[in-house]
């Protein structure tokens, strides 16, 4: 993907960017409850998948906020155009994958990407995990199994930019539905501010049926 280095002279995070860089554990995460109540109301209707959609809404989340774009090697900072995603694929034995996927903002196209790599990962392949190489990424994870209230991620060092999304299992509430859904993020990078805006932006793909 095309990236563009970020001029830490002109950048006015570029103090926060140094400052939390010293930190032994500068990510955090935070989990919010997102409303999937138009989801569920159109997947029958629309023959859709909920764990597709979500990616697609992630996808369309993370996209509309550069610093989530946004990666460090040492000091030099870049700024994506484009993401890959790279969710967990579950196992009918149990076991997961993972597998990469061109974020397309036209959601019958991406859709029908996700479905067609889903359907490959499954027929057979290696656990096809990140070497570190790869930046241009975000990694996705789905826990169907629980209804959690937070979560927290497996981190290689402290030098790990790339967000993780998750989200948990789909719950009634009142008339609709909701979940869990949890974004970890390098404080270096990332402050409050641009994960509200990651939700809302994430919220509205949900509701944009």
């Amino acid at each position: 993907m095309t990236g563009t280095p970020v001029d830490l002279d002109a950048w006015p995070r570029a103090e926060q960017f140094r400052f939390f860089r010293t930190f032994d554990r500068p990510h955090y995460a935070t989990t919010v409850r997102v409303d999937v109540s138009c989801l569920m109301a159109a997947r029958k209707v629309q023959n859709l998948s909920p764990f597709r959609h979500a990616l697609y809404a992630i996808g369309a989340g993370l996209h509309t906020v550069p610093e989530l774009r946004m990666r460090f090697r040492g000091d030099v900072v870049t700024r994506y155009d484009r993401l890959m995603l790279s969710p967990t694929i579950p196992l009918d034995n149990g076991d997961f994958r993972y597998t990469y996927l061109s974020f397309n903002p036209d959601r019958a196209a991406f859709d029908a990407h996700t479905q067609a790599k889903i359907e490959e990962v499954r027929a057979g392949a290696p656990l096809n995990a990140n070497d570190g190489t790869i930046q241009d990424v975000a990694y996705l994870s789905c826990l169907p199994w629980l209804d959690y209230t937070s979560l927290d991620n497996a981190l290689p060092g402290p030098d790990d930019c790339i967000p993780r999304v998750s989200w948990g299992k789909i719950v009634p509430k009142g008339d609709g539905f909701d979940m869990a859904m949890t974004i970890q993020v390098h404080h270096a990078l990332v402050d409050g501010l641009q994960v509200g805006q990651f939700f809302e932006a994430t919220q509205n793909a949900l509701n944009d049926m």
